[in-house]
């Protein structure tokens, strides 16, 4: 599955904000404008492919005041924050303040319309999310996309989910995508992705650091094991990497079952970060 494909399905099928029209359902004028940017969502149930809302209040009137903004889900629709608060500030030009959102579902949620309810001093703007099927992963599939992945420790200008996104291209590395652990110059470091259920697995795919600003021999992951659990039991080495310079390294091993996968980092070059650009884990 291609990065574009992705944008179709863990991202909003629109960008243009919608806007309230200013007037509370009782019919009385409100300060409070409420934006929402894209105006609907599309999301699958896949924990590290959430849907991305921003949310933008603005005063539009003459007087300073605190707004909260409540959100509503329908169904099986899960928020990352159900409440916006702020202060807003009665200025010319009218200044918007905003604030993300991630909408995610249950894996197991059956394919639909749903959507949240915003309202704040009586106004109301309804956002539509479309819920689509699951995308498949037939054999030869990257078992890896959109999992949940944990970690040992998170920079925090990154997201967890970054090295399980579908985007393998180190050089969109920076906060748009990739993994990178937040403990400077301290090592092990660990990334883990738990599989959607157990699987025979033979092949490990890591991109690492590796582009024409921050080449992998001074910037990528250095030292590290490939290991699987099964079963929710202890973890076993199945593949080992020293020495690296290389942006891309392909492991392969015994075919073996496993429901998680776990890249155990032990050194990086430059003896800096942990940095895992993309984890590909594919089936025998």
């Amino acid at each position: 599955m291609n990065r574009s494909a992705l944008v179709l399905i863990g991202t909003a099928v629109a960008t243009v904000a919608v806007s309230s029209a200013g007037y509370s359902v009782s019919g009385r004028p409100s300060p409070v404008q409420v934006s929402t940017n894209p105006q609907q969502l599309s999301v699958v149930g896949l924990p590290c492919f959430p849907g991305n809302l921003t949310l933008t209040m603005t005063n539009t009137g003459t007087e300073s005041l605190y707004a909260d903004l409540t959100l509503s889900p329908t169904g099986p629709l899960q928020l990352s924050r159900e409440l916006f608060s702020s202060w807003l500030p009665a200025v010319e030009p009218d200044q918007p303040v905003s604030a993300p959102v991630e909408v995610r579902v249950p894996r197991d949620t059956h394919s639909g319309q749903y959507s949240i309810d915003l309202e704040v001093d009586r106004t109301k703007v309804t956002v539509p999310v479309q819920v689509n099927p699951l995308p498949p992963k037939g054999p030869g599939s990257n078992v890896a996309l959109g999992e949940q992945a944990t970690a040992s420790s998170t920079h925090g200008n990154f997201a967890l989910c970054g090295a399980v996104d579908g985007d393998n291209d180190s050089e969109h590395w920076d906060t748009l995508t990739g993994w990178n652990d937040g403990t400077r110059a301290v090592f092990p470091d660990t990334y883990d992705v738990a599989l959607a259920e157990p699987t025979t697995i033979d092949r490990v795919e890591l991109y690492t650091l590796d582009s024409i600003r921050y080449p992998a021999a001074a910037n990528g992951l250095r030292d590290w094991d490939v290991q699987v659990r099964s079963g929710g039991g202890a973890w076993t080495t199945v593949a080992s990497v020293r020495g690296n310079t290389a942006g891309h390294v392909t492991s392969t091993f015994t075919p073996t079952q496993a429901d998680a996968v776990r890249i155990l980092a032990l050194a990086g070059n430059g003896n800096t970060y942990s940095r895992i650009v993309e984890l590909e884990v594919y089936d025998s």
